[in-house]
């Protein structure tokens, strides 16, 4: 028989939770010492009042406290997820349950506070969200138990429509018993996922999607789940389609040759024609390979950011999680969401859907922010050296530029090795550019960044036409040399040079020379990315008109510029926002919108503000647009997606401090 005193330790030891008792009618009749940890009430205060009073008035306003009661007596237990109340008026998000008490009439109520981890799941979603691909959670035996809103968005499929096997609906019917059988292959030995097939969109078409799926294991070796994610390889497979096709042609207009020979005039002007067609699809299918490589590449990596953020989220799910413990979950999530937000902006950079201009820089220290997505286009099988050999390596260039160059002149070397070798970067200072291609030597400080691979050279008769367009050395389906071109080109538009030591048999070297920064204050003169120092609460009530179409997105600012001190007010469009500051002049210190939105984008909107009420603060923010990439920001000052809170109260305070 267990011993009353001993049951009532342990209720009241239980610090992290709520323990609640109710008679039949919701009356307080005890409440443990974690009741007043979480809940800020003492037992005197509590006891003999209705179980209300830690529910929102929302809530109360809506019976939602007689209505758990009554499902509870009626099933036996209630569970529910809600915001609760605590005594000094404050909100917090907590898991409670229910239970009819066995023995005695009446109830129990055990109550959680589940804020650090609702955060955390919604800043995960968010990342997900942000993602450009399908993204993928399944259990054990391989059924779906979360999807993003890309997948939902793109298959017109509700979230509980994807989840169990409900996803293998939007795949082609062609191709759905194949992909059922990897996958249950797949689970059942436990190795990766990876499978190409046609996906259904909300419109009834189909587009080629490539999935790769990983299990995490635990500890014991035993997976725990699926991580995986789709990307849109469409393009590329038409390209090898129509490509497989045109050769096809070629060799039946080469068997037939002889046939046609009083029609040479005429076969030959078409063989040209066919020729050029090939080519250009040749180019189209060697940029999706490049493509193809490096989404994968990416997908990987982050597949591995989501494993880290996912495995810290089910820890901070555990109970009774040491303040120690959870601040260390908290912090790995934070580390990894702006490790994943690094490589977007990688991508948007080689993307060139940034403002591009030539500043200051440092090669050394751009090779080493580049350096995972050079690796990740030369392949596994190279192996990357750099050698640096100067103190100052200092340049004045565009900076996105020569990460193409470097982009491009790896490909050309991986191509060069049949993607096995190593690469050799080399990072010096040279007093000259010497003699090349028939030109004389150009005195002044360069720094020379010497590419070598351990290829099978060139030949001394195609080294005058290496930097042609579409010229190239290699055989078909190995490489287009288009790369070296823009290299050639970026070189000369910079002031500087590249130069070519090759012979068959030895390698090749590329040397890109580029003006040297004249000194370090040129340097330290360019816009450099500094950090906002942190800031809480930097408002005093301003109203912001909060700019954004993304719910989530929308509902998660309004909630942050809330906890900043100012007073937030949600809309979805800019026609919306537009017609609220008509309405009422006066009535908002801040603009903060959103630059991609359907209809009216947030620089149209902020050009028309700043026409009507040139005295009203705007502030932008965008994570992707070619509108800023091709015409800049307006003179608007912008705050980069992913930001942070101290980011954005950074950006408010500078904007309420304008208008004093």
């Amino acid at each position: 028989m267990t011993d009353p005193s001993l049951a009532q330790d342990i209720i009241d030891s239980s610090t992290d939770f709520a323990i609640i008792t109710l008679d039949p009618e919701g009356l307080i009749t005890s409440w443990n010492s974690g009741a007043e940890h979480v809940l800020g009430w003492s037992a005197e205060e509590a006891i003999g009042q209705h179980g209300r009073l830690f529910f929102t008035k929302e809530d109360q306003a809506a019976g939602s406290p007689e209505h758990e009661i009554q499902r509870a007596r009626r099933e036996g237990r209630a569970l529910n997820e809600r915001t609760h109340m605590r005594a000094d008026g404050s909100r917090f998000w907590g898991s409670g349950l229910l239970m009819r008490r066995k023995g005695s009439p009446g109830f129990v109520k055990i109550v959680r506070d589940r804020t650090h981890e609702r955060e955390a799941e919604r800043r995960l979603a968010s990342l997900m969200d942000a993602l450009p691909g399908f993204v993928f959670e399944a259990d054990t035996d391989g059924h779906y138990v979360q999807t993003n809103a890309r997948y939902q968005d793109y298959t017109g499929r509700a979230h509980s429509d994807l989840l169990g096997d409900g996803w293998l609906e939007v795949v082609h019917p062609d191709h759905r018993s194949r992909t059922h059988d990897a996958w249950k292959e797949s689970i059942r030995t436990g190795r990766s996922f990876e499978q190409t097939f046609l996906v259904a969109a909300h419109d009834g078409s189909y587009r080629c999607f490539a999935c790769r799926g990983i299990p995490e294991a635990g500890d014991d070796g035993r997976v725990l789940r699926w991580i995986g994610t789709c990307i849109d390889v469409e393009n590329e497979a038409k390209a090898r389609a129509m490509l497989e096709g045109l050769n096809l042609s070629l060799e039946h207009a080469v068997t037939n040759r002889s046939a046609a020979l009083e029609e040479s005039h005429r076969a030959l002007q078409s063989e040209v024609e066919e020729r050029e067609r090939i080519e250009e699809a040749l180019r189209q299918s060697q940029k999706m390979e490049a493509i193809g490589q490096l989404t994968g590449g990416v997908a990987h990596d982050f597949n591995n950011l989501l494993t880290v953020i996912l495995g810290s989220v089910d820890l901070l799910r555990r109970p009774n999680l040491s303040d120690e413990k959870r601040e260390r979950y908290m912090s790995s999530i934070a580390e990894t969401a702006e490790r994943a937000a690094k490589l977007t902006n990688q991508l948007l950079a080689f993307a060139r859907r940034q403002p591009l201009k030539a500043e200051a820089f440092d090669v050394v220290k751009r090779l080493g922010e580049t350096g995972n997505v050079l690796q990740t286009v030369s392949g596994a099988r190279v192996t990357i050296d750099l050698d640096v050999r100067c103190e100052s390596c200092l340049i004045e260039a565009d900076p996105v530029q020569f990460d193409t160059a470097m982009l491009n002149m790896a490909v050309n070397a991986r191509d060069a090795m049949d993607g096995e070798g190593t690469l050799t970067i080399t990072v010096e200072e040279r007093a000259c550019v010497p003699p090349t291609r028939g030109h004389g030597a150009v005195a002044g400080r360069f720094v020379a960044v010497s590419v070598r691979d351990t290829g099978a050279g060139i030949a001394h008769d195609d080294l005058p036409r290496i930097f042609e367009p579409f010229f190239t050395t290699k055989e078909v389906g190995r490489g287009t040399g288009l790369g070296l071109s823009q290299v050639f080109g970026f070189a000369k538009q910079s002031g500087g040079e590249i130069a070519i030591d090759s012979a068959p048999g030895r390698g090749a070297v590329f040397t890109l020379y580029l003006p040297h920064a004249e000194d370090k204050q040129k340097a330290s003169a360019a816009p450099a990315e500094t950090t906002p120092t942190a800031v809480t609460a930097t408002g005093s009530g301003q109203d912001v008109l909060l700019v954004e179409d993304n719910q989530l997105v929308g509902e998660f600012a309004a909630q942050l510029i809330g906890d900043l001190g100012y007073t937030a007010l949600w809309v979805s469009s800019a026609q919306e926002a537009l017609a609220l500051v008509e309405a009422n002049p006066g009535k908002f210190d801040i603009v903060f919108t959103d630059v991609v939105m359907p209809g009216m984008s947030g620089i149209e909107l902020a050009e028309a503000l700043r026409e009507k009420y040139p005295k009203l603060p705007v502030v932008l923010t965008s994570g992707y647009s070619h509108v800023l990439a091709a015409e800049g920001t307006h003179g608007f000052d912008l705050l980069q997606k992913p930001y942070t809170a101290d980011g954005l109260a950074h950006a408010l305070q500078k904007a309420a401090q304008s208008r004093k």
